[in-house]
């Protein structure tokens, strides 16, 4: 029985189920799979929150993120956003946190845009995000969520957003960067 990943490509074999834990082998190693399923909504905006994503350049910066979270073993559910900013719907693997995933997806990205000369100057992120677990019974909401980010956008800003989810969610905001940045 093959063993694959959320993604569906076979990357080792079943060896036995012992307990409730299974033990897979991979190539000459044997090592047991968690079960885990942590989904977490990233969000993360341009610098200075500049409206540098248009639809022209925004399509192919999603497609080289889903991508490079292929390439990184990372499991990205859906992607979305609008012309400052970018959703990412992910479920953490056993090895992976937060941050490193976020600097992950953030850092090649930024990378990425330069390199192709996307934008005439120097592209990057803002240095913070926002990131907040979702339960599985909301996964289906924050999709539809996502996927409407334009008509969303039509009647409510970014600022309006972000400001709504710090007082609905009681977040403390601790230094202003963006006033810094």
């Amino acid at each position: 029985m093959p063993l694959a990943s959320a993604r569906g490509r076979g990357i080792g074999e079943f060896v036995k189920k012992k307990q409730s834990i299974n033990i897979y082998k991979f190539n000459s190693f044997i090592f047991t799979m968690p079960y885990i399923r942590i989904w977490v909504h990233l969000v993360f905006a341009t610098k200075k929150r500049e409206p540098l994503f248009k639809k022209d350049i925004r399509e192919p910066v999603y497609q080289h993120i889903i991508n490079n979270c292929k390439d990184k073993g990372i499991f990205l559910e859906i992607i979305g956003g609008y012309v400052e900013h970018i959703h990412c719907l992910i479920s953490l693997g056993s090895m992976q946190t937060i941050a490193e995933v976020t600097q992950l997806i953030k850092g090649e990205s930024s990378f990425w845009v330069n390199k192709n000369q996307l934008v005439t100057y120097k592209f990057e992120w803002q240095n913070d995000y926002y990131a907040v677990s979702v339960s599985e019974s909301q996964v289906k909401k924050v999709i539809r969520y996502i996927e409407n980010q334009e008509i969303h956008h039509a009647c409510k800003s970014y600022e309006q957003e972000e400001k709504e989810i710090i007082d609905k969610y009681g977040f403390t905001l601790i230094n202003d960067k963006l006033s810094s940045e």
